[in-house]
């Protein structure tokens, strides 16, 4: 059974840094592609990050520069490094897991559907 379990979210200040982890069992790091998106309330589900089994990144246009998604094979940990955190970045933030696929992922993915694995969400909250 596949469980991805988010943690690391909370309150910062506008210009502040946190980091996301994701820590998951039941799926090898290796194989699918894994990201994160994140849904404000009242907005549409964001794709902000994803990361391919190669190791390749992708990033949303408005967290380019200022995020960064990686992975720790070892400990079946999955990161995503927030920095100059901006009021609009406020949401909940979700790590993702698909299964194996033979082409590359991109954020844009999560715009149009749910990832195939989920976690329960972690609060980011940025104040201005």
């Amino acid at each position: 059974q596949v469980q991805l379990v988010e943690s690391g979210g909370g309150s910062v200040q506008a210009g502040g840094s946190l980091r996301l982890s994701c820590a998951s069992s039941g799926i090898t790091y290796n194989g699918g592609c894994m990201g994160w998106f994140r849904q404000a309330p009242g907005k549409e589900r964001e794709g902000v990050a994803t990361i391919d089994s190669d190791g390749s990144t992708n990033y949303a246009d408005f967290v380019k520069g200022r995020f960064t998604i990686s992975k720790d094979v070892q400990k079946n940990t999955l990161y995503l490094q927030m920095n100059s955190l901006k009021h609009d970045d406020t949401a909940l933030y979700y790590c993702a897991a698909n299964r194996p696929m033979p082409f590359p992922c991109y954020p844009s993915d999560y715009d149009r559907s749910l990832p195939n694995y989920w976690g329960q969400g972690t609060q980011v909250t940025v104040s201005s």
